[in-house]
């Protein structure tokens, strides 16, 4: 097991379409994330910076940031552009952070 983290940014106004967008999440994305590894997914918001900060634990360590030749996750992201600030591809604007303290 491995923990990723990272952050990506929210465009103003985009909290409530982020998170609707997220409730209704696609279940074949679900399952070709778990197949991927990524069995645990948490994202989170600093409203004061509408920087979302995401952990992902996995079975092998590659987290869904890093899936970018996937035909899905690439489909995910351009369905999110209009939400969160992204690169000129589409893929999220993000920043892998590093762990410095773990406690079981």
């Amino acid at each position: 097991m491995k923990s990723k983290a990272f952050k990506m940014y929210l465009k103003p106004g985009m909290e409530e379409e982020y998170r609707r967008r997220h409730a209704e999440i696609w279940p074949e994305l679900i399952h070709q994330l778990r197949e991927e590894g990524v069995y645990d997914n948490s994202i989170f918001l600093d409203r004061a910076t509408d920087t979302l900060f995401a952990v992902q634990k996995t079975r092998g360590g590659t987290g869904s940031q890093e899936m970018t030749d996937n035909a899905l996750v690439r489909r995910w992201w351009d369905y999110m552009a209009d939400v969160i600030v992204v690169e000129a591809d589409n893929a999220p604007v993000s920043e892998e952070l590093p762990e410095l303290f773990y406690m079981e």
